[in-house]
């Protein structure tokens, strides 16, 4: 085997990444730890490399966990005795050995060498590393001889069968197959800008989207491009954009953003002239959102407090953006696809039923109220708007229009609602195509 040439401190290139990433993947596959909480800057190890190495191990964990069915398929089909019950580091190990042969851009020797020591720096795995060595070899070889993914179903692989089943139920077995396959596709990133879009594409070496948002191939520090410490943008998906635009026009007007944070409607709705009182129960995710009101030099009245339980108001508008199993923000956050459960639903939409009631008692006579989830699930979108509509027949849904969402006819369900889903907007290049799955809907009290 050929090994990598070692540092000058006696250290092994790229393996300090390596072992974070083994640390971040067992902390979400075993103790079901949010990735984004294991890639923020409170994570001391990460922040200690250079911007290249935390770049490396972002991918190498995002990758893994986007094809975790695949991986683990792949690595499972080579074990007879499958893997070792007492030593956590070894599926980690060969996780990110097999992702870095079969999806990045990694000599095989180099990912095959890596894992390994992964495991002989690991007490209760050292035992398995010539284990790790032979499996991942075999995968190497098979991938070089017959490119081992062509023979793979990767979308089905790749989602969970609750989730693949919910899918074909509601959508169809051709459009199911399509959100899945795009959730596999690292997004692009988006940016709501305050002004200018095209000026800001050209200057970002972007593109304008329907809705006007900003969308680039970028790469490093998103703090390192122009126009970010001056407050000119900020990161939104595009389909996270919408909500806010259902409320028309709101200059002047009295809005409550509830389960506001961190912020990205609550900053389009002051940059477009509303008075917003911004309301979220968790103190760390407002301080996250006054930070960023701040960079963008806008402010708004923030509270803390149970959007379920809080009766300030009353308000021209509310928007509600309620917690839900944000299945359609796998394509960001494919740790989600894994981390989340069918049970958690019943759960959530309690929760979903209580806002949507305590939201509806903050409006003025004549007030709307825009209620949005990031969820492919019915129950936590169509079916809740059903719920309310029984519960409170004096509320009444107004259907969008075409027009009312850029154009994207495609977007409106029978009922008059938003759907966006991860397959829709293709592009030719697979980078800059798709968008969040969002649903969300417009309401007015008389």
């Amino acid at each position: 085997m050929n090994h990598p040439e070692k540092t000058a401190d006696g250290g092994v290139p790229g393996l300090a990444a390596r072992r974070i990433a083994a640390a971040i993947l067992e902390a979400v596959i075993r103790r079901r730890r949010p990735l984004d909480e294991e890639l923020d800057d409170k994570n001391a190890a990460l922040a200690a490399l250079d911007e290249r190495d935390r770049a490396l191990v972002r991918m190498l964990a995002a990758t893994a966990l986007r094809h975790l069915g695949c991986l683990r398929h792949a690595i499972g089909t080579r074990l007879t005795r499958g893997l070792p019950a007492n030593a956590p580091a070894v599926e980690c190990a060969l996780l990110l050995g097999t992702v870095q042969i079969l999806f990045l851009d990694v000599p095989d020797h180099a990912a095959v060498d890596l894992s390994v020591r992964l495991v002989r720096d690991d007490r209760h795995a050292a035992r398995y590393a010539n284990l790790v060595n032979a499996v991942l070899r075999a995968i190497a070889r098979e991938n070089a001889k017959s490119s081992l993914l062509a023979g793979l179903d990767l979308p089905a692989l790749d989602t969970p069968l609750w989730l693949m089943q919910r899918w074909n139920a509601h959508y169809g077995a051709q459009t199911a197959r399509a959100i899945a396959t795009a959730n596999a596709r690292e997004p692009a990133l988006d940016l709501t800008v305050k002004s200018d879009p095209a000026g800001w594409a050209v200057r970002l070496g972007g593109t304008v989207l329907p809705n006007g948002s900003v969308r680039l191939l970028a790469r490093g520090p998103v703090q390192a491009l122009p126009g970010f410490e001056e407050g000119e943008w900020w990161v939104q998906d595009a389909a996270a954009a919408i909500p806010a635009h259902l409320l028309g026009d709101v200059r002047g007007k009295f809005i409550a953003d509830l389960c506001a944070a961190p912020g990205g409607k609550t900053a389009q709705l002051v940059q477009a002239g509303a008075r917003v009182t911004a309301v979220d129960r968790s103190r760390p995710r407002l301080q996250r959102l006054a930070d960023n009101l701040r960079r963008l030099r806008l402010s708004a009245e923030i509270v803390a407090a149970d959007a379920a339980e809080w009766t300030g108001g009353p308000f021209d508008a509310v928007l509600l953006d309620a917690p839900c199993l944000a299945t359609g923000t796998i394509r960001r956050h494919p740790d989600i696809a894994w981390l989340k459960d069918e049970r958690d639903l019943s759960k959530l939409c309690a929760l979903q039923t209580r806002l949507l009631d305590r939201a509806a008692t903050l409006l003025k006579p004549g007030g709307i109220l825009v209620y949005c989830t990031c969820s492919l699930e019915a129950e936590e979108g169509e079916h809740a708007i059903a719920g309310l509509l029984g519960r409170n027949p004096a509320m009444r849904r107004e259907p969008l229009t075409p027009a009312g969402v850029f154009g994207c006819a495609e977007f409106i369900t029978p009922q008059g609602d938003l759907r966006t889903l991860p397959c829709h907007w293709p592009a030719a290049d697979s980078r800059v195509s798709g968008l969040d799955g969002f649903f969300a809907a417009r309401l007015i009290r008389p």
